[in-house]
């Protein structure tokens, strides 16, 4: 089986620069890294959501573009200094990440968190996964930030935040107009156009992305045509998801294609319940391809 051609240096730069810009604000949030000893005034710094990372993935590289992996490991007998002096014993969640784009490379990434605190593995995942996204640009501009210190309420969390930067913002977002779900006049060719894809995709991932991208449950209430515009893109993504999906199941057999969705719990093509599902129906059948040719 012929190897994938690598990226051209030119196709590298443009790819890079897509993956580089800044994420939409609404998916920014401000997390408390250190407090006064009063406990009333905090610094924080800006974090995407793991969200952001995956849909710009699936948004320039299609869901079939890139994979991730991640290993677990845990570190035990460990003491813990909590904000007020007191002191726990406690543990470590330990994750090893490494995203993978198909035909450029793959970059790792490391994460940690506290064995105590809820969700900690989801939270060491979420680290490492970003870390490693960082390799090929994603999120990088956060690192410009220092910390700004604002005043908390009683539970530790920032009363006010800071005002992201031109800087920081996407194309079309400004710091006077810092939202793009001002509503605005709507291209009804669109709306039809995507509209289209609920049969194609079925009704959990067209619904998804109406959600995650166009922020609405229904085509015709998307806020704008650039939101239309967004969506339209994910729902084309999603469909060459879904052909790279049918291609490797083509070359697989039905034998074998059957074996990797009663694996996956999927009932058929038309029962993937969402964008992740079927990144990693892609990922799996890919790898099931590339063991049938070694």
């Amino acid at each position: 089986m012929a190897t994938a051609r690598k990226l051209s240096a030119e196709e590298q730069r443009e790819l890079l620069a897509q993956l580089e810009v800044p994420f939409d604000p609404a998916m920014v949030e401000w997390k408390v890294v250190r407090r006064a000893r009063s406990g009333r005034r905090g610094a924080v710094l800006p974090f995407a959501d793991p969200r952001a990372y995956t849909d710009r993935l699936n948004e320039v590289l299609t869901t079939a573009g890139w994979n991730r992996t991640f290993a677990l490991s845990t570190l035990s007998n460990l003491t813990r200094r909590l904000w007020d002096g007191r002191s726990i014993s406690t543990g470590k969640v330990l994750v090893s990440g490494t995203v993978t784009i198909n035909r450029l490379g793959s970059h790792p990434g490391n994460g940690e968190a506290w064995a105590d605190r809820d969700h900690s593995v989801t939270a060491a995942e979420a680290q490492a996964f970003r870390r490693a996204c960082v390799g090929f640009g994603l999120g990088r501009y956060l690192y410009r930030f220092r910390e700004a210190w604002v005043p908390l309420n009683r539970y530790g969390e920032p009363l006010s935040k800071p005002t992201l930067p031109d800087w920081a913002l996407p194309p079309g977002f400004s710091a006077s107009r810092p939202s793009r779900d001002a509503r605005g006049p709507l291209d009804q060719h669109l709306t039809a156009k995507i509209e289209s894809f609920r049969e194609l995709l079925g009704d959990s991932i067209y619904t998804e992305i109406l959600t995650r991208s166009g922020h609405s449950q229904q085509a015709g209430l998307i806020p704008n045509a650039t939101r239309q515009k967004k969506v339209l893109e994910w729902m084309e993504s999603a469909s060459r998801g879904f052909a790279r999906a049918r291609a490797l199941a083509e070359t697989l057999g039905e034998a074998k294609f059957m074996a990797v969705i009663d694996g996956l719990n999927i009932g058929s093509m038309v029962d993937i319940s969402s964008l992740e599902t079927l990144r990693l129906l892609v990922d799996t059948l890919a790898g099931s391809v590339r063991q049938d040719a070694a």
